[in-house]
């Protein structure tokens, strides 16, 4: 193969063209006197046309690839017989036998994949490139193959040639395999710090049946900010929560597990969904102005048998009926928290007995090739056939919306069924209600009420007695301090029995310290004392509930 005219198509060889215009630099300086001193040059002096620049073409090819840092081999013909290597290439693998194949002479080659690039350079004339692969020095390099041959070279050598031109970018894969290394890190970081914030077990209410699951992305997505909550506020109820915050690794995490713990003491208050949702929108705002999240709050009444709720730029809650039948909440939906400057209102679902609800985030129903819409409609297929406990629910959502190990956003689900009570779970789960028309007579009624149904209830007579004290306390608060209309409530779960009186003063009762010379304070102390747990919460349309609940003792979950 002719070298020298071969040279002048090796713009891609590093230090060529720089050798080529060092030598033309050489040719074209002014001669050293003898005393080792430059003349001055002239300006304007013409070039010696005695001594003209050497042109690309006249450089000897093979003297410029004998002294490039890169490595080059030439093969030729179908077998890639080797006619040339260079003393980098020797210097990194070792002497190599001219003429033998490739697969033979050149064994790198071949354990790196290379030899069927070299028969597609030859089959298309075109050049190929193999980047940042680990030869077996131990150095990496990235290889390009271009093709060499020309008509009286084929001739001469046997066939048409490949250039195989390897530069070693050992600095260049090690930094980016130092980058991903630390990008891995700072994922599982953000992974452990996600899953620690959520709920290791979540909470299981009297009358619900709960389960979640989160799934990050992939290992080329950051982790975002997805989280859910389970929170029971006493008297049977139960909030639900699921959120995003709009960011991805450690700070998504971190300001995720602000906003939790934000609402679980915010829900301690039992306010209604929608004034959970302003105080977070101000606390979003100043944990970090750049940061928005989007969130769900719910309340679960089964006393209701709804789910009231308030969305700040969260997806709908999806409902699916004990018939089969989905429905989308989609209204009312504020804008996300940290934007300010909305007021957020609350909206209800129908959540009866046999009911299943689903909450979830985006990473379930968005997809870059679909309309978000789309994703939510086939979402309401899948849990429309989903049947099943809540974690076979879960299960079979995720699995129905293609999410894989490798998929590229944050999953949350939240499933909550409110099963239908029959047989003998229907005898643990009980309802008694009495309407107080207030005067003298209120609270006797009041008392042989809370005794008759202790009774048919047959709880034990230290549990009835502590009943049908407690009831006698909140029913004379309320007649005391409080107007009507005014009902008397009492529930049983399998675990718990609980207490409710409702009027319709919104003054919320507190517990003080009763002074002895006192003749009134001491009705909310006496229920505090004696019950496992007591509450008071602002009613829909104006209007208190005041409420306490005592655990069944494990032997009487039965009657």
């Amino acid at each position: 193969m002719n070298f020298t005219r071969w040279s002048a198509r090796l713009p891609g060889i590093p230090g060529t063209q720089r050798r080529a215009a060092a030598r033309t630099d050489l040719a074209t300086a002014p001669e050293r006197r003898a005393d080792g001193s430059v003349p001055a040059a002239r300006a304007g002096q013409p070039a010696d046309p005695a001594h003209p620049a050497p042109a690309v073409d006249t450089l000897p090819a093979r003297e410029v690839l004998d002294r490039v840092p890169a490595l080059v081999a030439l093969v030729h013909g179908p077998d890639h017989r080797l006619a040339y290597v260079n003393g980098a290439y020797t210097a990194a693998f070792g002497a190599r036998p001219l003429g033998e194949p490739a697969r033979d002479a050149l064994p790198e080659l071949r354990e790196l994949g290379l030899l069927p690039l070299l028969d597609q350079v030859l089959r298309s004339g075109r050049p190929r490139t193999l980047k940042s692969r680990k030869a077996t020095d131990g150095r990496s390099y990235t290889f390009t193959c271009t093709p060499a041959g020309e008509a009286d070279a084929a001739d001469r050598t046997g066939g048409p040639g490949v250039l195989v031109f390897a530069t070693d970018v050992t600095d260049h894969a090690e930094a980016a395999e130092r980058l991903r290394a630390s990008e891995r890190r700072q994922r599982e970081t953000a992974v452990t710090l996600q899953r620690s914030l959520l709920p290791q077990v979540l909470e299981q209410p009297d009358d619900l049946r709960i389960a979640a699951t989160y799934q990050p992305g992939g290992t080329e997505a950051a982790v975002g900010g997805d989280w859910y909550d389970v929170i029971t506020l006493g008297g049977g109820r139960t909030a639900l929560v699921i959120g995003d915050v709009m960011g991805r690794g450690v700070r998504a995490a971190a300001v995720m597990g602000q906003l939790r713990t934000a609402v679980r003491a915010y829900a301690r208050m039992d306010l209604p969904p929608h004034e959970i949702l302003q105080l977070l929108d101000g606390l979003a705002a100043e944990i970090d102005a750049n940061q928005i999240a989007t969130c769900v709050y719910a309340v679960h009444d089964p006393n209701e048998g709804r789910l009231v709720y308030s969305s700040a730029g969260h997806l709908p809650i999806l409902v699916r009926d004990e018939n089969g039948a989905v429905v989308r909440a989609d209204e009312p939906t504020g804008p996300p928290l940290g934007t300010g400057g909305w007021v957020h209102s609350s909206g209800s679902v129908p959540l009866g007995p046999g009911s299943t609800a689903v909450l979830y985030t985006d990473g379930l129903v968005e997809r870059r090739d679909e309309d978000l819409d789309e994703g939510i409609t086939a979402l309401e297929r899948a849990l429309a056939g989903a049947t099943g406990t809540p974690q076979v629910v879960c299960d079979r959502l995720v699995r129905s919306a293609g999410v894989q190990a490798d998929h590229d956003d944050d999953v949350a689900v939240l499933v909550l069924q409110h099963p239908a009570r029959t047989g003998h779970d229907g005898e643990l789960f009980r309802n008694a209600a009495l309407e107080l028309l207030g005067g003298v007579e209120a609270a006797p009624r009041a008392r042989a009420f809370a005794s008759g149904v202790l009774t048919s209830w047959r709880f034990p007579a230290e549990l009835h007695d502590l009943g049908v004290l407690a009831a006698s306390e909140l029913v004379a608060n309320s007649l005391q301090h409080g107007t009507p209309p005014m009902r008397l409530r009492l529930r049983r779960t399998d675990r718990r029995l609980i207490i409710e009186v409702t009027d319709g003063d919104d003054h919320l009762p507190r517990r003080r310290r009763a002074e002895p010379v006192d003749e009134s304070g001491r009705g909310i102390a006496i229920v505090a004392t004696i019950a496992s747990g007591w509450g008071a919460r602002r009613t829909p349309g104006g209007g208190k509930a005041v409420w306490c609940e005592f655990v069944l003792p494990a032997k009487q979950e039965s009657p």
